[in-house]
């Protein structure tokens, strides 16, 4: 196995080294289990926004789920945890003057990192993509169930045009998939709590099927690479 010794600020301070997992053969598999995940995920989307989002988004709004309060209470997990974040970052730098972090402050480390990325990596691709939203939800933006407006604009800004990928399910996801891999006895509340928020996104019309499955991919392809980088070695 090839190794490295870098110094890592998180983990060993600046004066100490650790080893860490260099293997290029494990990083090369990665990618391509990626690039294959970008290829299906670029498929299910597709097929959404031709044949799902409409019909979908017309449904949830005739049956008037978003009237339903826990299902909008659903939703506010991720955001809450992405504001979280700097003050947990500083209370863990604070921490490691006492020592090397322990199993679940590196994986907390982690999914804070995990939940940075994500979010920039939804606001470039929202940039990216520009789509239209399916309901009117801010500043009287444009909307299918309002104005009929559906579709992509590549590279416009504002709040209008980022409801793709989702930002909650990337977050989610972007927590998820570290949780999954460090502690597999939670696998299961990291399915089920990543699929209650998906559905609730699309039964009260926040975001298209497509958006959520998107923002899932996303969020876990981030949480995986923050993963093999920063705690492989605390799988299992």
């Amino acid at each position: 196995m090839l190794s490295s010794t870098i110094p890592i600020l998180l983990k060993g301070g600046f004066a100490k080294e650790i080893i860490v997992d260099n293997n290029g053969s494990n990083f090369g598999k990665l990618l391509q289990n990626s690039l294959v995940a970008v290829f299906f995920c670029t498929v299910l989307v597709l097929l959404c926004y031709l044949f799902v989002d409409r019909p979908v988004a017309y449904y949830v709004h005739n049956q008037r789920f978003a009237d339903y309060h826990v299902l909008r209470w659903l939703t506010y997990p991720p955001a809450i945890l992405q504001a979280w974040v700097p003050v947990v970052l500083t209370a863990l730098m604070v921490r490691r003057v006492w020592g090397p972090f322990c199993k679940w402050e590196r994986v907390a480390v982690a999914v804070c990192l995990s939940l940075i990325l994500a979010e920039q990596f939804k606001d470039a691709l929202a940039y990216a993509f520009g789509r239209y939203w399916p309901e009117t939800w801010v500043n009287s933006n444009p909307s299918l169930i309002r104005d009929g407006a559906y579709g992509f604009h590549p590279f416009y800004s504002g709040n209008a045009y980022r409801s793709f990928p989702s930002g909650h399910t990337a977050r989610t996801l972007a927590v998820s998939s570290i949780i999954w891999m460090t502690y597999p006895r939670w696998r299961w509340v990291c399915g089920l709590v990543s699929m209650v928020v998906a559905a609730s996104l699309v039964l009260i019309d926040y975001h298209f099927v497509g958006d959520v499955i998107a923002g899932g991919f996303v969020g876990g392809i981030v949480g995986t690479y923050t993963f093999h980088c920063a705690c492989s070695s605390e799988a299992g």
